[in-house]
This record gives C-alpha cells, structure tokens and sequence, in this order.
C-alpha cells in the first residue's frame, strides 16, 4: 500500500500543466497580441543560407544551367554517383539510363533516355535541377537525395551518356576490334 503511494505521488502533472503560451497563440504581453517575436526579416537559420547557386541550384552565373561540377569530378564521386543512381533513379530510368527501368514493366509510362540527342546536349546543371525540382510525371527528389548526392548522380548520369556514346575514333585498338566482332 505505501509503495503505490509513493507511485501516485511521483505522477504529478505539475510540469505539463503548467501556464505556457503555445508559439504564435494570442496573448495580452506584447502589442500585436501574439505571445512570441517573428524572426526578424532576412533571418536564415544556421547551415541553410545558399547562396552559391552553382552548388545549390545547378545556375552557372550567366543564369544558365551549369555546365561544370561545383565539385571536382573523382572515382569516389562517381561511385558515389552510381549508387545513388541505382537507388532513386534506376527503377524508372533504368541502370543504363534507357529509360526502360522497371516502373515500364509495370505498365507507367517510359521516361526519356539519357542517350537521346537532346538528352545527351543538356549540361549536368539541367540533370541537377532537373532531381531537384523535378520535371514532366517526374517529381522532385530534393528531400530524399542530399545536394551533395544530386550532384553525384548529374556526374554520373554524364559518365553513362559518354559510355553509351564514345566516338569509335576514340577507342583503343582492342576495344574496336572487340566492337566489331560484336557486330
């Protein structure tokens, strides 16, 4: 009996009843009625000021789509770049970038290939911006893919075009020679 006592008596809703005003609630304290300051106008919270528009936009400074990297083009940026392709981008592009991912075998509509010629002129600015703010039946993918990965991706959406796409002049003698027994 003493010891659900002291139970009861250590359940007291002192704290979560106590007088508090809830953000923005109405309230007699300052003039314009509300019970806490708005942010003063310009306020950016800490680590969300983005200015550089290369990086977080895919803008170059002529207010075109970027034609370069905001960061250097590495192995590990590419790795990087694949994987998350794999993930996010693969089911409807597919993990050539043709356009016949997996949502076609289902019946949704096939979305643009990244070796189509229009497709292949674009700048990795466009392929950022693109995740980023989505585009057509594609939605944006800025909450589930960092900056730092929707770059990767662009990168590596560009090294998959240039895969599928390297001028035959371009091939070492092994690689030709491969090439046209293929054929």
């Amino acid at each position: 009996m003493g010891l659900a006592l002291l139970f009861l008596v250590g359940c007291r809703q002192d704290m979560h009843d106590q007088a508090k005003y809830e953000p923005y609630e109405a309230s007699d304290f300052f003039a314009d009625g509300l019970s806490s300051r708005r942010p003063v106008e310009g306020t950016v919270a800490r680590g969300w000021l983005r200015e550089d528009s290369h990086l977080y936009r895919g803008i170059g400074a002529d207010g075109s789509f970027a034609k370069t990297l905001p960061v250097p083009a590495t192995r590990d940026l590419l790795a990087r770049g694949r994987e998350r392709f794999e993930i996010f981008c693969s089911p409807c592009h597919g993990r050539v970038g043709d356009g016949r991912g997996m949502i076609v075998e289902r019946g949704f509509k096939q979305p643009a290939s990244f070796h189509d010629p229009r497709l292949r002129a674009m700048p990795v600015g466009y392929f950022f911006d693109v995740q980023t703010n989505g585009f057509g039946q594609m939605s944006s993918y800025a909450s589930q893919v960092p900056v730092a990965d929707r770059w990767a991706i662009a990168a590596y959406i560009q090294a998959l075009q240039l895969s599928q796409n390297v001028p035959v002049e371009k091939l070492s003698r092994d690689e030709r020679e491969l090439l046209e027994r293929m054929q």
